[in-house]
């Protein structure tokens, strides 16, 4: 065309026609070609080469050059009697060129005597490949379908697989449509998804075209594919020198062999018959003109074409009251032209009759369309909210009005509105394009597996919160040294992203673990759950080992990483732990290495480093007995304290050991979930339900009844308790009720659970004396963390008189109930015991130690309820003094509640005959009988139990070497009377001490 000075190309398609016309413009420039379609009209004034749709060409243009592309659609049942026109009456004044089929040779030879025939043939070979899945269609596909639901389905479905497919649809805006096919052509996606408008000008680089479906819906009818259009359509795999492949979807059925061997060999039937229509028109009236459009062609190779769009339009408009009347050649003819209106919008066929009958009022009064009608109808089309059926709905809605705004004489200033309909389409193109993209095309995934295939370097590029991004996609997170993928990604991308990730990640982790390598050890840390943190991310954790203070290392890194990362962070990862156990457990390891200790102390020491450092007495109270005061000594060089109830080493009860003690335990016993540690510097705690057996004592406490106590304070409550008369009763004091940090009813509940009998009365308040100083402990036995206003001591070791090294049978420990915390009343509220004066106690002869302590009372295994407590408390009180009972009425004095804890003896079995001690306990009162009740009104005097001499806790007479220690499995003997007190020995060295003690 353009070796003419002039010419005229006429396209089957619109979008065909915007392709062409670029092109031509890139050679010629915009100010000499034209743009003629339906909807569109660029027509510069010095125009001299025109391409144009079919049914836009200006036939009655002449030009030297007239070309018709696509001619066998002479038999097209819709379009056909339009290329059948062009065929017989549209002609160039130098040339005219039908480019089609070579089944076209026959009708054109017998319709245009002398026309001459030139054929190309193919230079690329087309090959049948038979059915394949979409899931495995290769790339540079592409899959037609012959519905929108159809396309939809199968783009949906390509996305989900293979990352996205561009759609092509023959409803499309020439701008959308060149929209998608560029994310094609520029490979973001490797797959197209289109209708059958493919086959006609889109020269693409496709190298297999499969069919989903062989039947399509023509607007009348369903029918089959004849195989000339299926080679049409299979004709765009290869193109030039490239051979292509075609076939079909799992869900279409195979092609027949004779169908593909016409379409490989090019061979196929002839057409017989075009399809015509009369174009010689009678406008003399609506009637006349319908008669003229139905009149026969009178040739056996045209075919009168079935009733078209436009003339069932017109039939349903001459039928209306207001057409009827209707005459004349000008009237006619605008009639006709305001039914050749396309139907765009394919609601209804009485829906688009109606739009033209009500365009038809407008330009019969010669006014033409009104401005404001027009612009409302504009406006409300213009808005690209919407999903992708909304907007294409509004976009076959604006080529409507702007097919309408082409015609110069039906609105004013056609070319303000040409611009208008022109903008509003663009606006609704892109906001298809961006739904379409959106909808069908996950770029992510598009990107990645492109980059996959051509096997580029991918970098990925991670973020200080650990986001991983691959040209600025975002794929997921990188967690310590485990890959997250992003959680909205599906199943069908998931493996694409994460092959993607660990590629591009293989460079981050080599570095992160040289990273962690050289971190300093404060940033890596253990969790209760054993955990091991680096900063905020999980790195690994703690599995069980050969024995609990050589745990291994399970690293957390990606199992498609590099292996010298793994092996690199379980490295480090060893060393930190080796570390920090020793740290922790530095007296505990020194205690197990010394190789000083033998026999039974060995012993000793395997099971309280088998305990990890905290080991209830009652379990080796026979070995403790067994032991000789050489080994009594190299276990306390250690730091091991022999407790009343508990051994164990005071540097182990810190809470960064007791935290770690409960996950090496914890890893030991084998459990899902670890028991959380108590919190730091808490005398006693609530007690947990359901707590696994033996967790209070790696924890650090004793459970005694609905609470848990600290061991260490424990032994501070049990060296406070030694010195009192446990027979005759005794209440709490302040020092007590302070270390514990409990009120006093709290208090009586957790001496219940050490085997007390708690009885509980009330008297008259009395004023409280100034506090006793707080019982100061040994350096280095207290705990790191201790709560406020209790002292921070640990309790030391009783010496000589007083050993804590007696065994004492714990009571057997009940499930605790579900805790119920009352709140902890501060200690200066709890009553205070009136001052009492004790006997001075007799000092004793360093000179003879006792050969073993005295057996402390073993607690009874369930807690007794004292029938005849010692010191009862329903008997008035003594009475005031005189002055003070003046200044106070009765009934103003406040009223006070008290316990007083008796830890009642264990039955003994009866006996025959008259043994040792003829029945009498320690006491003086015979077994079995009433215990020696004090009065109330002689409390003041000292008559409760104390240290004194004569009280459980006096003086002894001596054992002799073969005589058996007493241990906690003797019965106990009731109280003896105090005996009388002795002369002082001058030879005694404490003589002076005590003289000056009983002078104070």
């Amino acid at each position: 065309m353009l070796a003419h000075r002039t010419g005229i190309i006429g396209l089957p398609l619109r979008l065909l026609a915007r392709e062409v016309y670029d092109r031509v413009v890139a050679l010629r420039g915009p100010s000499v070609v034209a743009l003629v379609t339906g909807e569109e009209r660029i027509v510069p004034p010095r125009a001299a080469w025109w391409v144009c749709t079919v049914e836009a060409m200006p036939v009655d243009l002449a030009a030297e050059f007239l070309a018709v592309d696509e001619i066998q659609l002479c038999a097209d049942p819709d379009r056909g009697h339009i290329f059948t026109d062009r065929l017989l009456h549209a002609r160039g004044l130098r040339e005219t060129l039908l480019l089609g089929s070579d089944t076209m040779r026959g009708r054109i030879a017998h319709l245009i005597p002398g026309v001459r025939f030139l054929s190309r043939e193919r230079f690329s070979e087309l090959r049948y490949t038979g059915p394949r899945k979409i899931s495995r269609m290769p790339s540079r596909s592409a899959i037609v379908g012959f519905s929108v639901e159809d396309v939809y389905a199968i783009a949906e479905l390509i996305r989900r697989q293979k990352g996205g497919a561009a759609v092509v649809m023959g409803a499309l805006s020439p701008r959308t449509r060149n929209a998608q096919v560029a994310l094609y052509q520029n490979g973001d996606v490797d797959h197209l998804v289109a209708t059958d408008a493919i086959g006609m000008g889109l020269n693409l680089d496709i190298g297999h075209v499969a069919f989903s479906g062989l039947v399509k819906f023509d607007g009348r009818r369903h029918r089959h594919l004849s195989p000339a259009e299926l080679a049409q359509i299979a004709g765009r795999a290869g193109r030039h020198m490239a051979d292509g492949t075609f076939g079909v979807t799992g869900e279409a059925s195979p092609l027949d062999p004779d169908v593909v061997e016409a379409i490989e060999e090019h061979a196929f039937e002839p057409i017989r018959q075009l399809q015509w229509r009369n174009s010689a028109l009678e406008f003399g009236s609506p009637r006349a003109l319908i008669a003229s459009l139905e009149a026969p062609s009178g040739q056996p190779d045209l075919r009168r074409a079935r009733e078209a769009d436009d003339l069932l339009t017109l039939r349903t408009l001459a039928e209306m009251p207001a057409m009827r009347a209707l005459s004349g050649r000008v009237e006619t003819r605008l009639l006709w032209d305001v039914c050749q209106v396309p139907d765009f919008r394919k609601v209804s066929s009485q829906e688009h009759a109606t739009l033209c009958a009500r365009l038809h009022e407008f330009l019969r009064d010669g006014r033409g369309i009104p401005t404001d009608w027009l612009a409302a109808q504009i406006r409300r089309i213009d808005r690209t909210e919407g999903d992708i059926d909304t907007l294409s709905k509004r976009l076959a809605y604006i080529r409507t009005w702007t097919y309408v705004a082409q015609r110069k004489a039906w609105v004013d200033d056609a070319d303000h509105w040409r611009g208008e309909t022109r903008a509003v389409e663009d606006r609704l193109s892109d906001a298809l394009h961006a739904r379409l993209t959106q909808r069908f095309v996950d770029r992510r995934t598009s990107i990645l597996m492109r980059r996959l295939k051509q096997r580029e370097g991918l970098v990925a590029t991670v973020t200080e919160n650990g986001e991983v991004t691959i040209d600025d996609q975002f794929i997921g997170r990188l967690e310590g040294f485990r890959f997250q993928l992003d959680p909205s990604a599906s199943s069908e991308e998931a493996r694409t992203l994460r092959a993607a990730g660990l590629a591009a990640l293989a460079p981050a982790l080599s570095l992160r673990a040289d990273k962690l390598y050289n971190a300093p050890d404060t940033e890596i840390d253990v969790t209760e759950q054993g955990g091991l943190m680096w900063g905020e991310h999980a790195i690994g954790k703690l599995v069980a080992g050969a024995d609990p203070l050589t745990p291994r290392i399970e690293p957390f890194v990606e199992e498609d990483a590099d292996p010298r990362v793994a092996e690199k962070v379980q490295r480090r990862l060893g060393h930190w732990v080796d570390r920090k156990i020793a740290a922790l457990f530095q007296p505990l390891i020194a205690l197990r290495d010394d190789e000083a200790l033998v026999g039974m102390a060995r012993g000793i020491a395997f099971r309280l480093v088998e305990a990890l450092g905290v080991l209830p007495r009652a379990e080796v109270a026979d070995d403790v007995k067994a032991l000789d005061q050489d080994q009594r000594a190299g276990l306390r060089k250690h730091g091991v304290r022999f407790g009343q109830y508990t051994i164990f080493q005071p540097l182990m009860l810190k809470p960064a050991a007791t935290r770690l003690r409960l996950v090496l335990w914890s890893l030991k016993e084998g459990f899902d979930v670890f028991p959380e540690a108590p919190p730091p510097g808490l005398v006693t705690v609530p007690a947990v339900p359901g707590a696994p057996a033996g967790y209070y004592a790696r924890a650090g406490y004793r459970l005694a009844g609905d609470r848990a106590i600290r061991i260490d304070m424990l032994e501070r409550l049990a060296d406070m308790i030694r010195g009192l008369d446990a027979r005759a009763g005794f209440e709490a004091t302040a020092d007590m009720l302070s270390i514990t940090g409990l009120s006093l009813d709290q208090f009586a509940g957790l001496m219940r659970g050490m085997g007390y009998a708690a009885t509980e009365g009330t008297r008259p308040k009395r004023r409280a004396p100034k506090p006793a100083e707080a019982v100061q402990a040994g350096p280095g036995e207290t705990p790191d963390e201790v709560p406020a206003g209790v002292p921070d001591d640990t309790p030391t070791e009783v010496p000589g008189e007083m050993p804590a090294e007696v065994p004492v049978e714990e009571p057997v420990e009940s499930p605790p109930a579900p805790p119920a915390e009352a709140p902890i009343e501060p200690p200066a509220e709890v009553p205070v015991n009136p001052p009492v004066e004790e006997p001075p106690a007799e000092p004793v002869t360093p000179a003879e130690p006792p050969a073993e302590p005295p057996a402390p009372v073993e607690p009874p295994s369930e807690p007794p309820a004292p029938a005849e407590p010692p010191m009862i408390t329903t008997e008035p009180p003594a009475a005031p003094p005189a002055a003070e009972a003046a200044e106070a009425p009765l009934e103003s004095l406040e009223v006070e509640t008290f316990y007083t804890f008796i830890r009642a003896p264990r039955q003994r079995p009866a006996r025959s005959g008259h043994g040792h001690g003829h029945g009498r306990g320690r006491n003086g009162a015979e077994a079995g009988g009433p215990e020696r009740r004090a009065k109330p009104g002689n409390r003041e005097k000292g008559e409760r139990g104390g240290p004194g001499k004569g009280g459980e806790h006096g003086a002894r007479p001596k054992q002799g070497k073969g005589k058996p220690e007493r241990g906690g499995d003797q019965p106990q003997r009731p109280h003896r009377p105090a005996r009388p007190d002795k002369p002082l020995d001058p030879d005694n060295p404490f003589a002076a001490l005590m003289a000056l003690k009983l002078r104070e």
